[in-house]
């Protein structure tokens, strides 16, 4: 997948459309991606919602709230096995169970974006899913930050 990911990618500069691409890639390769999209960093501490694939998703979210804001926050991949047992979790879906956001730095490291995924089944994300999707982000980083 991520190499057919990089061919579609080649050439590309515009990060919306990359963006756009990445998600509907990832969203349709795997079964238990409910809802796969990034929220962008639009102001200080304020994520919105960028491209996505799935039910709608929550607008807007500061840093300060739920698990996307945890991640652009302390610029560490989330990955929670139980959306129910985490407090500071945004039910933007009922159907939810688990979820792995990761940051997206840019160049200067900053961060940009977050690659939020979630699943209707519980843990549905291991340390495989996080390593390419972290490894997809920093690249995504590196080429649009």
């Amino acid at each position: 997948m991520a190499r057919a990911l990089r061919s579609l990618l080649e050439g590309e500069d515009d990060w919306v459309s990359a963006m756009a691409t990445t998600v509907c890639e990832l969203h349709h390769a795997f079964d238990w991606f409910h809802w796969t999209g990034f929220y962008r960093v639009v102001a200080p501490e304020l994520l919105a919602v960028g491209p996505y694939q799935g039910g709608h998703g929550c607008l807007r979210i500061p840093f300060s709230r739920g698990v996307c804001g945890a991640a652009a926050r302390t610029r560490q991949t989330q990955r929670v096995d139980d959306v129910h047992a985490r407090a500071d979790h945004i039910a933007c879906a009922a159907t939810t169970r688990s979820e792995i956001v990761v940051p997206v730095l840019g160049r200067d490291g900053r961060v940009i974006a977050v690659l939020d995924v979630d699943s209707d089944h519980p843990a549905a994300f291991s340390q495989v899913d996080q390593d390419a999707l972290e490894r997809l982000c920093q690249e995504l980083g590196a080429r649009f930050g």
